[in-house]
């Protein structure tokens, strides 16, 4: 009799759980993410007979870390593709460089997918963001539909992150052990490369930027100002930050800055994974598998460039 009542407990306990799903259950989760990458535009003449444009590979290595693919998006198509484009990939990153924020191909195309990202937001069709360095200074230039920069000089220098309250309730930094939050607050874990930022009295001026984002932390620059340093948006997911933490793993030149102890690689991993998984929400995907192999960033071969630019290597279209 036991075991027939065993039996009979088990089957009732199946039929409750698929009556009472779980919440990630509910959920649907991509796990095969694509994360589309801007490319930047080559202006220096030492990289033009390479090609027009390029992604440093710290960029992409990052992103794979965290558990996605990569798809170089080209700055030379229509707004029709874009939007096609949009449809395939789980989230979009703006990475660092120099590019003019109202005027350039690259602010151009990342207006675009910027109102795509938008709209698809608010019917319920999650998709992330992400800008580092040159890239957040871009979402801020979208999102109060003006340029607020100016020069808040961080160059070749590691900082700790001056956190605010306003971390304890972001998404970006929940998952972070104590001891590893406390060390971003006491130890040199970002490596900055700027001249031009938004400061804080700006920021909290300035009613489109403080309605969208939480700011999540501050820095101090050369001339002593302060400039905001991480960014996280209240309603959309949308993340920036000043500084970059993909050079923490992935970029090694001895005359820059990069912080490699334990922590900098820690705090690199977990905002990687926390991206990617951000991405791993988005339901997009390509209509086909060999339309999809066509499109990732394997099929190039990054140029070694360590000798001639401050990056290990650059991909080249």
């Amino acid at each position: 009799m036991y075991n027939v009542g065993f039996s009979a407990l088990l089957c009732l306990l199946f039929v409750c759980c698929k009556a009472m799903p779980t919440q990630l259950s509910q959920e649907a989760v991509n796990d095969r993410p694509v994360i589309g990458v801007l490319t930047q535009l080559v202006s220096d003449d030492i990289l033009k007979p390479f090609g027009r444009t390029f992604i440093p590979s710290s960029y992409v290595k990052y992103l794979e870390s965290g558990g996605s693919r990569v798809m170089p998006i080209r700055l030379t198509l229509t707004t029709a593709e874009y939007e096609n484009i949009f449809k395939k990939i789980n989230g979009l990153m703006f990475i660092g460089g120099a590019a003019d924020l109202e005027t350039s191909d690259f602010a151009r195309v990342a207006k675009i997918f910027y109102r795509l990202a938008l709209t698809a937001n608010d019917a319920g069709d999650f998709f992330p963001i992400w800008g580092t360095c040159m890239g957040m200074q871009l979402l801020t230039v979208l999102v109060a539909g003006e340029n607020l920069l100016t020069r808040t000089t961080a160059e070749n220098v590691a900082l700790p992150l001056n956190l605010t309250a306003e971390t304890k309730s972001s998404l970006m930094f929940r998952g972070f052990p104590d001891e590893l939050l406390k060390a971003v607050t006491q130890e040199p874990l970002t490596g900055n490369f700027h001249t031009y930022g938004v400061t804080v009295k700006t920021f909290h001026e300035n009613e489109k930027l403080r309605s969208f984002f939480s700011l999540l932390s501050t820095n101090v620059a050369e001339s002593g100002a302060h400039f905001i340093s991480t960014i996280e948006g209240k309603r959309y997911p949308f993340y920036g930050v000043q500084w970059h933490p993909e050079v923490n793993r992935f970029q090694w030149n001895s005359q820059l800055n990069f912080p490699h102890s334990a922590h900098a690689v820690q705090l690199s991993s977990l905002l990687a994974e926390f991206f990617v998984n951000e991405g791993r929400r988005s339901l997009h995907r390509f209509d086909n598998p060999e339309e999809e192999a066509s499109s990732l960033i394997y099929k190039y071969t990054p140029v070694y460039a360590g000798n001639f630019t401050g990056y290990e290597q650059l991909y080249f279209f």
